[in-house]
């Protein structure tokens, strides 16, 4: 095992739905009866590979499409902690998509709750939750995910944010969405530069005013919106891994996440939806080092910087950055 499995880890842009290990999917699948188009564990791997952008969102709903009563959330949110736990990660901030589950007449409270009976059968971890309005289905829709969100904070939501369809539905229009989210005390998150260029993170900026910026990826095409998040110190949520199988870049070595460390951008990396792209945070930390000439002390100023920049409240992130830096495995 090496220094990158090993190191304690935070986590702060990844989807639960997407983090489902294989052979937990499998299960619930099976569940269902199946799909004839992924008659092995085999083939459902293989299940998840991706032309672009558009085709992982379209294979993201048919996976979505065989989660479909409270306990199969109550046992992938399990799945999910144990695997996080294994790979020694302490603290993450988990997107959840509870209009994906509309289709199934799945109520958000309910929902919400089978996830944290989930999630907290697996001690070794702190997960809080993060809820993704999911641009696609509209501003309307979105504040009313939000209202109902507000009324579970107790199982652990802290934020919102919105993922989804970036290059066919802006930002501005969940304005009064997410200062309705600000006025529950949420924070707030967008996705942004991933699917659409930076002038999506611009907009994104201007136009929702967010704690953090996920992806971020294409900002860099316009050095006026890197002088803004630097300026600005803008935390952005970077998944290097996760824009190469999207074909957001075209190879990790392109990747910009070393221009936004070097303009002292405040960065975390992260998985995003590691079971659909086959990574994990120690791939993340080993293509830091090994394709985009990170040091090892500077792979640790990231994951230090992730707990900086995560909601914790200000006590927990010097408790969990002093409980890092003394772990065995910290120095290696």
């Amino acid at each position: 095992m090496s220094w990158h499995d090993s190191v304690p880890k935070v986590e702060l842009h990844v989807h639960l739905e997407g983090s489902i290990p294989h052979v937990a999917l499998w299960e619930i699948l099976r569940k269902y009866g199946g799909d004839p188009s992924v008659p092995t564990l085999d083939s459902l791997r293989e299940r998840f590979e991706y032309r672009d952008f558009p085709h992982f969102l379209r294979v993201w709903m048919w996976k979505h499409s065989f989660l479909r009563e409270y306990d199969d959330f109550t046992c992938l949110s399990e799945a999910v902690a144990r695997d996080f736990a294994r790979q020694n990660i302490r603290y993450a901030e988990v997107f959840y998509s509870p209009t994906d589950a509309r289709g199934f007449h799945l109520e958000i409270g309910r929902l919400t709750e089978a996830i944290r009976v989930g999630l907290d059968r697996v001690p070794e971890i702190r997960v809080d939750l993060v809820a993704d309005l999911v641009r696609n289905m509209g501003p309307d829709l979105g504040r009313q995910t939000l209202d109902a969100v507000a009324e579970v904070r107790e199982f652990g939501v802290i934020g919102i944010g919105i993922g989804g369809s970036e290059h066919l539905f802006p930002p501005g229009p969940f304005a009064d969405v997410y200062d309705k989210a600000r006025e529950y005390g949420f924070r707030t998150s967008v996705h942004a530069g991933e699917a659409a260029g930076a002038d999506s993170v611009r907009n994104a900026i201007r136009a929702l005013n967010p704690d953090r910026i996920g992806h971020g990826t294409r900002a860099v095409e316009d050095p006026s919106v890197m002088d803004e998040l630097a300026e600005r110190q803008i935390p952005v949520e970077l998944c290097p891994i996760s824009n190469v199988r999207t074909n957001v870049v075209p190879s990790i070595e392109a990747h910009p996440a070393r221009r936004f460390f070097e303009r002292g951008i405040p960065i975390s990396v992260n998985t995003d939806d590691p079971a659909m792209f086959g990574n994990s945070l120690a791939d993340e930390y080993r293509a830091l080092e090994g394709a985009l000439g990170f040091s090892r002390d500077e792979t640790r100023a990231v994951i230090l910087s992730a707990v900086e920049t995560s909601w914790l409240p200000d006590s927990d992130k010097r408790l969990l950055a002093q409980q890092l830096v003394s772990d065995p495995h910290w120095l290696g």
